[in-house]
């Protein structure tokens, strides 16, 4: 069953991109030439985006409870994110069809070559794609799963919150804090409440997996060509036993001097459109798990706990997942000089040599992912991030 769904989500004329492709074009973020559907989509962006503003307006009304009040922070400023995700992916969606197109036409002309070494390589990073794919949706609709359960959990599970909610001592727990212009403490209110707030959670859920895992896979397929433009580059002047003539050894040189290029020109581009986010993101990520974790110190319920422990770690493991794949790319960048020194530049000419010496300078321009213009975004920035939601959670935790 697994298989044939997963099969369905590849394309032939996406062997890497396909399955994000197609998370990016169900849940709207790649709008649809159709002009309905473009139109229809808009409109379901706008709605969670408006049901984002209701759940900072609920803050209001529940500023007096710090476990509310938290519970809603931690939802609220990921939904924010995701808003701002969004946002920027449509309002620069040429920049970001540019980069899947460059991704898709750099991976197929690629898989063209017939060296082992190369189709390794390139499979290896398929394979890996398609698991931190799948694994990270499995991981975000686990969540959403979660956040949607809890209120039903509670109630079904807890006596005393039941007997709490017939006299009217305590409100109903909702799906995710948010404003709503009914009462949402009578059971109509409290059910059409709890199914828009689902359907939010579920929208927005889509939100984040097709992007993230779209901006994640990017980033391995950039750590990928620089490593096959490092094996190119050693393979310049052929080997010993079969040297290659210099007109080839001039074009495979022009050739991998243009790659560099062209990787440069469009991992620049993928920084400026994916920079803010994670500025916003680590800033937001830090609250969030300081507010988590300040919940399971105050929650005495086991089951309370690992569901926010659940929360917890998905948090972790969003910020982790970036942070690791943008090393990735940083210590590539840092290696690919090494294929010019493994070629057979020490027997060629001295014309040559110095061809090499240029293609050497070029790869000393180092690929590394930001977070806007304050820090780098790399597993120290990332230990750093844990290390300050820390501090902050040690202010707020009961002596």
């Amino acid at each position: 069953m697994l298989r044939k769904i997963f099969d369905k989500l590849e394309s032939k004329q996406r062997p890497l991109l396909g399955p994000n492709v197609k998370a990016l074009k169900f849940w709207g973020l790649l709008l649809p030439e159709n002009t309905t559907k473009r139109n229809i989509y808009l409109f379901l962006h706008l709605s969670v985006i408006i049901f984002t503003a209701t759940e900072y307006v609920d803050i209001w009304f529940i500023k007096s409870d710090i476990n509310l009040l938290l519970n809603n922070l931690k939802i609220t400023m990921l939904a924010s994110v995701s808003v701002i995700k969004v946002s920027t992916f449509l309002f620069w969606q040429k920049h970001w069809r540019r980069i899947i197109e460059y991704v898709t036409v750099a991976d197929i002309k690629q898989r063209i070559d017939n060296s082992i070494t190369k189709n390794n390589i390139i499979k290896k990073n398929t394979n890996y794609c398609r698991r931190i794919t799948y694994l990270y949706w499995a991981l975000m609709y686990t969540t959403v799963i979660i956040v949607m359960a809890q209120p039903l959990y509670k109630f079904a599970a807890s006596p005393v919150y039941r007997k709490l909610v017939e006299n009217g001592t305590e409100s109903y727990m909702q799906v995710v804090s948010s404003w709503v212009p009914f009462n949402k403490n009578t059971i109509p209110g409290h059910v059409a409440a709890s199914l828009l707030q689902s359907y939010a959670a579920i929208y927005g859920g889509g939100w984040i997996t097709s992007f993230d895992t779209n901006a994640m896979v990017i980033m391995v397929f950039f750590k990928g060509e620089l490593e096959l433009l490092k094996l190119d580059c050693a393979d310049i002047f052929g080997t010993e036993a079969e040297p290659v003539s210099d007109e080839v050894a001039a074009n495979r040189l022009r050739e991998c001097y243009r790659r560099h290029v062209e990787l440069i020109k469009y991992t620049r581009l993928f920084d400026s459109c994916l920079s803010p986010i994670m500025l916003l993101y680590m800033i937001v990520c830090s609250i969030m798990l300081c507010a988590t974790a300040y919940q399971i110190t105050v929650e005495t319920s086991a089951m309370q706990r690992f569901l926010t422990s659940e929360y917890l770690i998905f948090g972790v493991a969003q910020l982790f997942i970036y942070c690791w794949h943008s090393n990735d790319v940083l210590f590539a960048s840092l290696n690919v000089m090494f294929g010019p020194y493994n070629s057979l530049w020490w027997n060629r000419c001295a014309s040559q040599q110095k061809e090499i010496q240029i293609l050497i300078s070029q790869y000393n321009k180092t690929i590394v992912f930001s977070a806007g213009p304050f820090a780098h975004l790399t597993v120290a920035t990332f230990i750093n991030i844990l290390k300050g939601a820390y501090s902050y959670y040690t202010l707020l935790r009961p002596a």
